[in-house]
């Protein structure tokens, strides 16, 4: 296949889009985030740890003293994406996060402390 063809058929097909886990399985601690293209957050936060410039700071403290093998990075929910011209993704996955945090913290789970911040 030529390249136009492969660029054309990426954009036509739409990235996975939903809430996303960085899991400290050592500690149990974790990190969640949404993102309008999973694999490529997911990517992000892994290259970012393994630079030693992730954004959460306790979170790359624990990478550096635990290691790699320590973590998960998981795809903890998608967002069923409307075939609708046009749609942002934006609002529904605020109001996916903010379900999923509420649900975490009624079953206790320690998270890391950008996951309670903003998006």
């Amino acid at each position: 296949m030529d390249r136009k063809t492969l660029l054309r058929q990426y954009k036509e097909n739409p990235r996975p889009a939903g809430l996303f886990g960085v899991r400290n399985t050592a500690e149990a601690v974790l990190l969640v985030g949404v993102s309008a293209d999973l694999p490529g957050m997911l990517n992000r936060q892994r290259f970012q740890l393994q630079m030693g410039s992730h954004p959460d700071k306790a979170l790359q403290a624990d990478w550096n003293r635990l290691g790699p093998d320590a973590f998960a990075f998981e795809v903890l929910d998608e967002l069923a994406m409307p075939s609708e011209p046009g749609y942002d993704p934006r609002e529904d996955l605020a109001a996916l996060r903010e379900m999923w945090l509420e649900r975490l913290a009624a079953a206790g789970q320690a998270l890391y402390p950008t996951a309670t911040r903003g998006s």
